[in-house]
């Protein structure tokens, strides 16, 4: 089998959904390039209308699952409140810039820095100068609430949204909170949890659900969100992916798995989305090929529902992001957390979907050869077995569905800054 051709690829995923992008009219800068340290990117949200109702901030960035949480109440704030703009206080990495750029939405970057006992000095003046800038924005836009995501960047946002006296809400995305939103807490408004948490103390303790956005949900059958991804519409699909940053030992591990069972790809293809830079996809797809793989092998795509709509199967990490993702699209899926955590929270993100017998789970033992044991096994399996995938999809399908990014659209414009 051949690999799918990259000009191909490409073209299938320049897939435009306006109703993915936060509807606004266009700026005469939405061709910029990204958001860079205090710099803005703006795309085709500002929203639409001359009425100006001020805007809504989110604080957050430096990954994908703290960028991709906001679009999605963003999205909702657009169509409940069409002349409110939605401002992001991002941070400097490209991630953000590239995701926001694509959302058609307003970054303005923080030269904030994430906690260094090394490098203190330079964290108290990139804190600092966050602060005043996060300042200056707030003033600009007329930001009227704060909401915080979670990472590095929320905490001199928050303080400085709290001197000009801006509510905030805090999403809290993870299983185990991080140090910024333990300290954020104490600071909020609101106190929200997309998933049920510990050592949050101001918390419900009710889980609101994760904000999951709309391109991230699939936007039709199995079969033709296949050939839009310019794959075999009726061939069974392995996906792949590490999530916006990718994972080292996932792309090592598939092609050396492939190798050692070339005969269960008879029937397979994949979607490989690697993450980091091209070099590395590159390399991948001529794995595949010399393998005789049909595979799609490509670092990043934005309509990530086209993705989740076209697998049978998934091989991912357990962010909560992709967590989300998995369960509204209903995809039988393999969590493989993420090894570094001390906390192991991607691993606490997955287990209620594998207690419920909608997901399966084996741990990254780092190493593609130990991999094969802890992970090949469990994906040996699946790929063999139609019955339990199929368990797994109707364990998924009987779950809830709660547009959770609504739900925080309708608290932040009930409590908004008053003018």
């Amino acid at each position: 089998m051949s690999e799918v051709s990259r000009s191909d690829s490409q073209d299938a995923l320049n897939i435009k959904n306006q109703s993915h992008v936060l509807h606004a009219r266009p700026s005469r800068d939405a061709n910029q390039s990204g958001a860079t340290q205090g710099g803005t990117t703006q795309g085709d949200v500002s929203n639409s209308g001359d009425d100006n109702n001020g805007a809504v901030g989110f604080a957050g960035g430096g990954s994908g699952g703290h960028i991709s949480p906001g679009i999605a109440i963003a999205e909702r704030l657009a169509a409940r409140a069409p002349h409110m703009k939605s401002v992001f206080l991002c941070s400097t990495r490209a991630i953000d810039a590239d995701m926001l750029r694509q959302a058609g939405a307003i970054a303005q970057s923080m030269p904030a820095s994430p906690p260094s006992l090394k490098h203190a000095l330079k964290f108290v003046r990139n804190f600092l100068a966050a602060k005043k800038r996060a300042t200056q924005v707030m003033r600009e836009y007329d930001i009227r609430h704060i909401v915080s995501l979670g990472g590095f960047v929320t905490v001199p946002v928050v303080l400085a949204a709290k001197k000009l006296g801006i509510p905030v809400t805090l999403l809290n995305l993870d299983a185990t909170p991080g140090k910024a939103n333990r300290f954020v807490q104490s600071r909020a408004t609101h106190v929200l949890s997309a998933v049920a948490a510990t050592g949050l103390a101001r918390w419900n303790g009710i889980a609101l659900g994760f904000p999951v956005r709309r391109c991230a949900i699939a936007p039709t059958d199995a079969p033709s969100c296949r050939a839009k991804l310019g794959l075999e519409p009726n061939r069974f699909t392995l996906l792949v992916t590490g999530a916006s940053q990718g994972a080292t030992s996932l792309n090592e591990f598939v092609p050396h798995f492939a190798a050692r069972n070339k005969d269960l790809f008879l029937q397979w293809q994949i979607v490989h989305l690697t993450g980091g830079g091209e070099s590395d996809a590159a390399r991948m797809r001529g794995e595949y090929a010399r393998l005789g793989v049909k595979a799609l092998v490509i670092t990043f795509v934005h309509e990530m529902g086209v993705a989740w709509g076209a697998a049978d199967l998934a091989l991912t990490r357990a962010g909560a992001n992709s967590v989300a993702e998995v369960e509204m699209n209903n995809v039988p899926a393999i969590f493989v957390p993420y090894p570094y955590h001390k906390d192991l929270h991607q691993k606490a993100n997955a287990q209620p979907l594998v207690n419920a017998g909608a997901a399966a789970m084996a741990l990254d033992k780092l190493d593609r050869d130990f991999n094969m044991q802890s992970i090949g096994i469990v994906l040996e399996k699946l790929m063999l077995d139609d019955g339990a995938r199929n368990a797994m999809r109707a364990a998924l399908v009987a779950m809830p569905k709660i547009d959770a990014a609504d739900c925080v659209a309708e608290l932040v414009l009930a409590e908004l800054k008053p003018r």
